[in-house]
């Protein structure tokens, strides 16, 4: 897990005045894992980040913010290694349509924050 993001876990939280402890009661855990997560140990769960966007008053792009351009770099990555011989049929019909379009997408958004 990048260090960027359990480092801006833990300014978020120092930031709130909240204790790992109040963290880990808030999110119905133990304190270990907060501090695994602010250790860069590891991931939250997706329930376990939308509780923590709520109790940080952030939204989850901002809060994630270093997730999500890794997992954009890597979607990226793998676009250019799509398996080939792919059936066509009924199912696969918008497949290379689908394909063109994320890659267009993912081009667009890290340009966008690129600038940011």
């Amino acid at each position: 897990m990048s260090t960027e993001f359990a480092l801006d876990l833990r300014l978020a939280r120092r930031k709130a005045g909240y204790t790992q402890r109040d963290v880990a009661h808030l999110l119905d855990a133990n304190q270990t894992l907060v501090s695994k997560l602010e250790q860069g140990h590891q991931q939250p769960t997706l329930e376990q980040i939308v509780s923590l966007s709520l109790i940080y008053g952030r939204s989850f792009e901002s809060l994630f913010s270093q997730l999500m351009e890794t997992a954009r770099f890597e979607l990226q990555e793998r676009i250019l290694h799509m398996p080939d011989g792919v059936r066509s049929y009924v199912g696969t019909f918008n497949r290379d349509a689908s394909i063109e379009r994320l890659a267009r997408r993912l081009a667009d958004e890290h340009e966008a924050y690129g600038r940011a």
